[in-house]
């Protein structure tokens, strides 16, 4: 799992819910849209990664410093590489016009963001439950560009 959060609280909050929610593998955060880029796409200071593996799911907030959560999944729908990459855009935003440009951009779910620790304890349990346990993830060929 790639988690995409700049707030350093949020950040805290998200990780300790998906420990107690006994989440299996590991989570990758990264805390700009740049850097979720690179890492994504192998490049910049994640070169040495290997681009080809991918996680199961992203959780992307949209408020993020240097690129926007939105830019960035336009980016990754644009690439036959990640295209099929699952992302789930995990924001404390309700404006009507952030949740319609995520899904316009091919978000695959968008969810709010909880503030209290027993709702992000949920959150955690069902996005392992759905994302990393039932899902089927359609992957993208090796070597597609």
């Amino acid at each position: 799992m790639l988690l995409v959060e700049d707030n350093p609280t949020d950040e805290k909050l998200a990780l300790h819910a998906f420990k107690r929610a006994a989440v299996k593998g590991d989570i990758v955060v990264v805390r700009d849209g740049a850097e979720a880029l690179d890492w994504l796409f192998g490049t910049g200071p994640h070169s040495a990664r290997d681009a080809d593996v991918l996680p199961a799911v992203v959780l992307l907030d949209l408020s993020l410093p240097r690129v926007s959560g939105h830019e960035v999944l336009r980016r990754v729908r644009a690439d036959p590489r990640t295209r099929l990459l699952p992302v789930v855009i995990l924001s404390a935003s309700r404006e009507a016009e952030d949740i319609h440009k995520s899904y316009q951009l091919g978000a695959n779910a968008y969810l709010r963001k909880p503030v209290d620790f027993a709702e992000f304890g949920v959150l955690a349990q069902a996005l392992d439950l759905f994302w990393l346990q039932l899902n089927q993830c359609a992957v993208a060929p090796r070597g597609a560009r």
